[in-house]
């Protein structure tokens, strides 16, 4: 973990041979029963129930009893925490052939207990689990706060407890409500064990209360005071609780819930609980965070405060997005007190049962993103307690039942893309409480009900999109007056505006695509709330307010509209004018470059033709594909924007949003409402279009939600259909192949025009409306020699023509034969053009071509150098920079490490991990082409090495990235990714000091069934995780961890250890947490920093202290850190500093009392190292200066970690 090397180290080392030998299995083994899994975790269970002979080897005949006891305890001693608990290898050769005692065991290792802890990142409470007999795991609630629960004391020590006065006990939260997660094997024990009898139960309290008082001892009596109000607070809180501990959960809710499981998890089969209590462990406050968090899933909520606290009810269920089939069980009926159910994105199916409508308790019921059918049963008319309605993208038939107007305590009603139709019923009239309404992309017709804008006054978003409503939209809107959120589309009959000008709250209006034929109230754009305005594709006339105003996107294309533009139109960051009749002049033109192009007639290049073809590379740069030179285009385009090409070759349109990150496979150009692109002073004539579509990367079956979340929509050419409802993964059954589809089209008047357009039927509503759909990834334009030219076909030499073609095929025919001779002969050297990037594959380049470009890999060249290779600046010859890495022969994973880059980065894209081009294999040498980043990576700035200086907004900016590329390296890309060396210097700069994540060779995927892999340990000294140093289990949490190093790196602007400075300031994380505990957290900050943001940097600060606890599950997933550092949710408080750390300040407690240890220890210093001979160890002491790349084996120790030989 931090390089700390003592002889010590092997003495861990010994310990768990020692086991190994006596057991006659490795230290770790997959296969066996969970508790079995980790030897030294299984042998710390037998010790602690006296059944430590249950370890030694069972085909041994027979043993020395006393011998085995001998070796196990010796065994225990050696793989204590703190080195310094450890004995020397002489006085444990002495114990072994029995001269002295074995010295006593004090406790299992804090690291083992730290490894089983469930999360506390998001207020989630931790839970007891680990195995019999096991000392018990102590869990805390409300972090952010310093709370006296049973798992802050034992841990926090004394100085956690110095501010008594401010501990929060929450005791009633004990006694009264209770939170259960289960988990694909079995419960996540998070509530109070159920034994057998009152008196078990009475002893396992005392001895929690034992434990707490015993590691507390020692500070508490230096004050009598505080040790004897924290004794009562004890007393207190226990006979509080006790009722709760002996609380059952009703026996048949208990029976219903695991046939409900039983029958939703027809994989997992009995990896579910299916006897008993569905929760045991420790009691939690309620708290609508921990049960909402997506890492608590499946999740139920019992309330426990019936009978006196002596009876629980489960009265919340969600199971979400974990690709669960099957049907709505009626067992459901049997969980009578059941407000709560989310069971939406998985694959339900069959009818709604109209059972449901007897669940009258339900508040919230969600079972949106599955495949329900039939109709919805009026039943639910009957849930008059419903305060939120989600049955949206499902397929539903037939209209809604008038029995849903009796929900009047209904605020939020999702009804979306359910394949309803017919009219809204007159009964809806009553949900006068409706906050959010969502009923687009349906079949719903007739007038827009009156008594939205007369009932529905609590209103703040209404969604109509994607129906074929009547219009006009009722005047009555105007009593909205909450409104944010507007969207109507379809009304076929036109509509006035005038209601706007009441609704003083709107923030975004989207009235595209409805046939308004008025003139647009000028109050729009001087009302401070409204910052989105789509009004595109109607008739509006008139002219645009000249008044200043304060919109930030505004789309007015393809209207009436007439006389100037406004002063500020090229003052508006989104703004699509496109189609309309302006006046324009040179100041107009001037204002918008390119709007002469813009209006409806579009007169750029009007009868005088100057092009015959045009090739666009969609949302991407110039590319060379099969001949053609695909132009580059803008790919910054926002939601209401136009671009139109230097040359006036050809120019784009965009109405409606985009995804904010393209995180496809390929760039290509998403389109969430219309997107057109014109073809300018083309011959006329006739043409073939070719349009390359790729869908958006999710696998079909990964996940409901985004399997879902497919934009069908329609093409247009010239302006009329070309194909209705196109829906890529349907064509061809794979969102990861890409499709061309070829059209003819006439170009007449010198222009063509290609349109993509949304129906109003496609994207879902999942997370942010828009954010998904396919994408058009090229446009091809080439004319039909026959009828483009200036010459017309009847005048054409058909005798000469046909003439030439034949003779152009024999010399064609000649040269492919000559090709393939040369292509076989010369494998290994052929140049490959690269393939147009609309596919998942990378590039290949010829060895030839990568030589040339680094000229011959020369050392002037080198740029770095790694465990498996070196990386090289390369320069083709179209002026192309590249970085090229050669993966060294010498490397023992050479091979399976260059297979593994090419699968995981062809695999993503983000743009905060570096970009693969491609590779080459030429006999043994493999290479991997990546972008060139110019400003190198971020050590060689940050400790001294570049000319760089790095402001305090720039490192916070580069901390904050790095995390939003690892979030989704872990939760976004399938399969989900673990980096496994996250360092300094596996994280490069670009020209804008943008953080890009580099060198994936040591990813290690894994499937998202599985919770962690074992593996071999490979990574870098000083950022290894202490699970994956020692034991080598691998979750992204390892990644958290090595991230919150880099963290306190990017802060202090110092590696993680240097030996040149002071004693106590040697381990940067060592030294956070003392300064941290002195709430000097700032003193961290970088000297050289002129000035920064006190608040980020504690922010900072914190946030890595969180990613850096000892238990994986106590550090927070990617993304709340990307939150947390963000701003936008409260960094989660910081318990204790980690046990790990503690550890190794501990007093040699292994031999005789008169004994003292070598090793002196003060308040702010470490122990004093003697030398060891070791060899080829010196990169160890440097900490970051290690070899990359070497491999460590899972014996490894905890405050060691990843230290072994090349």
């Amino acid at each position: 973990m931090c390089g700390h090397l003592t002889e010590k180290a092997d003495v861990f080392g010994f310990g768990i041979v020692a086991l190994e030998i006596l057991s006659g299995r490795t230290n770790f083994d997959n296969r066996l029963e969970d508790d079995k899994i980790y030897l030294l975790g299984w042998a710390w269970a037998l010790h602690e129930n006296n059944q430590s002979l249950d370890l030694v080897d069972p085909h041994l005949a027979e043993f020395d009893i006393n011998e085995a006891l001998q070796v196990v305890r010796v065994a225990l001693l050696c793989t204590q925490g703190s080195p310094l608990m450890r004995p020397p290898m002489s006085r444990v050769v002495t114990m072994l052939v029995g001269d002295i005692e074995v010295s006593n065991v004090i406790t299992r290792p804090s690291y083992l207990i730290d490894w089983n802890f469930n999360s506390l990142t998001g207020r989630v409470v931790t839970g007891d689990a680990s195995g019999p007999g096991a000392a018990p795991i102590l869990s805390a609630v409300n972090v952010s706060e310093i709370n006296l629960t049973e798992g802050s004391a034992p841990n926090m020590g004394f100085e956690g407890l110095k501010n008594m006065k401010t501990a929060v006990f929450d005791v009633n939260a004990y006694s009264t409500a209770n939170l259960c997660l289960y988990g694909q094997h079995g419960p996540k024990n998070m509530e109070s064990d159920v034994a057998p009898n009152n008196s078990h139960r009475r002893r396992k309290r005392s001895n929690l209360v034992a434990e707490m008082l015993s590691k507390l001892t020692k500070p508490l009596l230096s004050s009598s005071k505080c040790f004897l109000f924290f004794f009562i607070v004890v007393l207190f809180w226990c006979s509080q609780s006790i009722k709760a501990q002996n609380a059952a959960t009703d026996p048949s809710e208990v029976k219903a819930l695991n046939s409900i499981f039983r029958q939703w998890d027809t994989q997992a089969g009995n990896t579910w609980n299916h006897s008993g209590e569905p929760c045991n462990g420790v009691a939690l406050n309620q708290n609508d965070s921990v049960f909402e968090d997506p890492s608590n899933n499946p999740t139920i909520r019992r309330d426990c405060s019936f009978n006196t606290n002596t009876l629980c009810h489960i009265t919340r269920l969600k199971v979400v997005d974990l690709n669960r089939r099957g049907e709505i069980p009626k067992e459901l009926l049997d969980l009578t007190f059941l407000n709560y159910l989310k069971i939406d994105q998985n694959f339900f199916s069959g009818h709604l049962p109209a059972f449901v409508g007897n669940m009258l308790r339900l508040e919230f019921l969600s079972i949106a993103f599955n495949d329900f059918s039939g109709s919805i049963p009026k039943e639910l008319g009957n849930l008059k307690e419903l305060r939120m309605l989600s049955l949206g993208n499902n397929n539903f038939s037939g209209t809604l039942p008038p029995e849903l107007g009796n929900l009047t305590k209904l605020e939020d009603l999702y009804i979306n893309r359910c394949k309803l139709g017919g009219d809204i019923p007159s009964t809806f009239a009553n949900l006068i409480e409706l906050r959010t309404v969502w009923i687009s992309k349906n079949g719903f017709s007739g007038k827009i009900p009156d008594f939205i804008g007369n009932n529905w006054t609590k209103l703040i978003e209404l969604n109509l999109q994607g129906n074929s409503f009547e219009g006009p939209i009722p005047s009555s809107f105007a009593n909205l007056t909450s409104l944010a959120t507007l969207k109507i589309d379809g009304i076929y009959n036109g509509s006035s505006l005038g209601f706007l000008r009441n609704l003083k709250n709107l923030h975004d209006l989207d009235l595209s695509f409805n046939n308004l034929t008025c003139t647009i109230p000028s109050e729009m754009f001087t009302m401070d709330s409204v910052k989105y305005l789509f009004l595109g594709n109607n008739s509006l006339a008139g002219a645009i307010p000249n008044q200043p105003t304060t919109l930030h996107t505004i789309d007015l294309s393809y209207n009436l509209l007439s006389g100037d533009l406004p002063y500020w139109a090229d003052k508006i960051p989104q703004l699509n004018l496109v189609g309309n009749n302006f006046t324009l002049n040179n100041s107009n033109i001037r204002l918008l470059p390119g709007s002469e192009c813009l209006k409806r007639r579009l007169p750029c290049n009007r009868n005088a033709p100057r092009y015959a073809k045009f090739s666009i590379k969609c949302g991407g740069q110039q590319t060379i594909s099969d001949g053609i030179l695909f132009e580059a285009d803008n790919k910054f385009l926002g939601a209401a924007t136009y671009d139109v090409t230097s040359t006036r070759k050809w120019e784009v349109s965009n109405i409606g949003e985009f995804a904010e990150q393209q995180n496809q496979n390929q760039t290509s150009r998403l389109f969430p409402g219309s997107l057109r692109y014109y073809g300018l002073g083309l011959d006329n004539g006739d043409y073939t279009v070719n349009l390359s579509f790729a869908e958006i990367g999710f696998p079909n079956e990964a996940s409901k939600s985004r399997s879902g979340a497919r934009r069908v929509f329609d093409v247009y050419i010239q302006g009329t259909r070309r194909l209705r409802g196109f829906d890529i993964s349907k064509e061809e059954g794979t969102v990861e192949k890409a499709i061309t589809k070829s059209f003819t089209a006439k170009v007449t008047g010198n222009h063509l025009e290609i349109q993509v357009l949304w129906a109003g039927n496609g994207t879902s509503t999942f997370q942010e409306e828009g954010i998904y759909g396919p994408s058009v990834s090229a446009i091809s334009v080439v004319p039909n020699a026959w009828t483009v030219g200036k010459i017309p076909p009847k005048e054409k030499k058909w005798t000469t023509l046909i003439a030439v073609i034949t003779v152009s095929v024999v010399v064609l025919a000649l040269i492919l034969i000559c090709t393939i001779i040369y292509m076989r002969s010369k494998r290994d050297d052929e140049v490959k053009e690269a393939p147009l990037d609309i596919g998942t594959r990378p590039s290949t380049f010829s060895y030839s071509k990568l030589k040339a470009a680094t000229e011959d890999f020369n050392p002037s060249n080198k740029l770095g150098e790694g465990g498996f290779g070196a990386v090289y600046r390369g320069t083709f010859s179209d002026g192309r920079v590249i970085a090229v890495k050669q993966l060294a022969i010498s490397s023992k994973q050479g091979k399976s490490q260059f297979t593994a880059e090419i699968s995981t980065i062809s695999a993503v894209q983000h743009r905060n991990l570096v970009k693969l081009h491609g590779y080459c294999i030429k006999g043994k040498r493999h290479l991997l082409v990546y972008e060139y980043l110019e400003n190198k990576s971020l050590d060689q700035t940050l400790f001294g090495l570049s000319d760089l200086h790095l402001d305090w907004p720039t490192r916070f900016n580069i901390c904050l990235e790095t995390s939003r590329g690892l979030a989704y390296l872990h939760e976004e890309s399938r399969p989900r990714i673990v980096h496994r060396d996250i360092k300094a210097s596996n994280i490069l700069l670009d020209a804008e000091l943008c953080p890009k994540i580099s060198d994936f060779g040591l990813a290690k995927l894994y499937d998202d069934t599985k919770t962690h892999v074992s593996t071999r340990v490979a990574g870098t000294i000083g950022y290894l995780a202490p699970e994956y140093a020692l034991r080598g289990h691998l979750t992204e949490k390892a990644d958290v961890f090595s991230f919150g190093i880099v963290a306190l790196e990017i802060l202090s602007g110092r590696p993680n250890s240097d030996n040149s400075l002071e004693d106590h300031k040697i381990y940067l994380l060592e030294w956070a947490w003392t300064l941290h505990e002195k709430n000097r957290s700032l003193d961290l900050v970088d000297p050289n920093l002129a000035e920064f943001d006190e608040n980020e940097a504690l922010r900072v600060v914190m946030v890595a202290l969180l990613c850096t606890q000892g238990s994986p599950s106590m550090r927070p997933p990617m993304s709340r850190v990307v939150s947390m550092l963000a701003g936008d949710i409260e960094v989660s408080g910081v318990i204790t500093r980690p046990s790990y750390l503690t550890d190794w300040s501990f007093k040699d407690l292994t031999g005789e009392n008169e004994i003292v240890s070598e090793y002196a220890v003060g308040q702010e210093e470490t122990p004093i190292l003697f030398p060891v001979n070791v060899n080829d160890f010196s990169d160890i002491t440097a900490g970051r200066t290690m070899v990359h790349g070497r491999e460590a084996r899972t014996l490894a120790d905890p405050e060691l970690g990843n230290n072994t030989r090349p």
